[in-house]
């Protein structure tokens, strides 16, 4: 089963049985440190069993409360942002190359069988772009995924490519330019298509720049530090009022405030293969489906005359 029809069904699943999922969720990852609080806190309560009172007034954790949710909120917030806008680039680029298959698949004159060989070949390029800059996010070199939907030739070359999405993007450009000359399109189509390229290469840089722009560092060390010494002094002011259920307690708060920071580390880089991260296989897949559909279909006029005659 593909992970966008797994989180469908884990969405529509009761929630009483939802929360028991443990596949998307961050629990694994907080298992240790939750555990290791939960072990201190009992340290402090044996101690302060035994007579050594450790404890701090409840009050004093009220001002470190509101800072940390507040660097939590902000977290949050910035890495699902991140992942927002990943996807509505990737929804762009879904909607641009189908605008750009099908105005190529229907302005573009063909002259002979070549014509639309070359055709096919240069709508299935759109899907290689696709799944080149799947590839080029995710620092993975060109592989056999990207083999069936272009000439050996072109395969072998994106081997010595730096860069290889903006190559896919060159052959295309290529292409609507040859067209163009051979005036196969007229400069008004040449530049609505052009335009359409334009839009998949803004998205690639977009992605980049997401990519590329991580969470600064120090605000990364800082907060895990803060949220450290948070899950390490909630013994002590536990301890007092709650005696042995302060492991309880403070595991129970180490879950909440730990998965939180979790969930952002999980989401910041929506480009990976995280189980929250963006399904950029099944978008892929998407588009080939689109386009492979696409190129069963006559161009119109010749559509409208075959289905008229019938």
């Amino acid at each position: 089963m593909n992970r966008g029809k797994l989180t469908q069904d884990l969405n529509h699943r009761p929630w009483f049985r939802l929360i028991w999922q443990w596949q998307g969720s961050v629990i694994p990852s907080i298992v240790p440190s939750v555990f290791c609080s939960a072990i201190f806190a009992l340290g402090i309560t044996i101690l302060y069993h035994f007579g050594i009172n450790l404890a701090l007034p409840l009050e004093s954790g009220l001002v470190p409360t509101i800072v940390l949710g507040l660097l939590l909120v902000f977290r949050t917030n910035t890495a699902y942002e991140r992942y927002w806008e990943g996807r509505k680039l990737w929804g762009t680029l879904i909607n641009t190359v189908r605008n750009l298959s099908r105005t190529l698949w229907i302005t573009v004159k063909e002259n002979d069988n070549s014509d639309r060989i070359q055709k096919i070949a240069t709508l299935r390029l759109l899907i290689a772009f696709a799944i080149a800059t799947k590839l080029h996010l995710r620092s993975e070199p060109v592989n056999e995924e990207l083999a069936r939907f272009l000439p050996q030739k072109w395969y072998d070359q994106l081997f010595t490519m730096n860069h290889p999405p903006l190559e896919i993007a060159f052959w295309i450009g290529d292409y609507l330019q040859e067209q163009y000359e051979k005036q196969c399109i007229n400069s008004y189509q040449l530049t609505a298509m052009f335009k359409l390229l334009d839009t998949m290469v803004d998205v690639l840089g977009a992605c980049e720049r997401i990519l590329k722009t991580p969470i600064p560092l120090a605000y990364t060390i800082h907060l895990k530090q803060l949220v450290l010494l948070y899950c390490l002094t909630l013994p002590f002011q536990f301890v007092d009022e709650l005696g042995w259920m302060t492991a309880p307690i403070v595991a129970l708060i180490s879950f909440t405030i730990l998965g939180i920071e979790a969930i952002g580390i999980e989401i910041e880089d929506p480009f990976g293969y995280d189980a929250n991260d963006l399904p950029l296989d099944q978008i892929c897949y998407t588009m080939e489906r689109n386009i492979e559909d696409l190129i069963t279909l006559a161009p119109c006029v010749r559509y409208f005359k075959d289905n008229l005659t019938q």
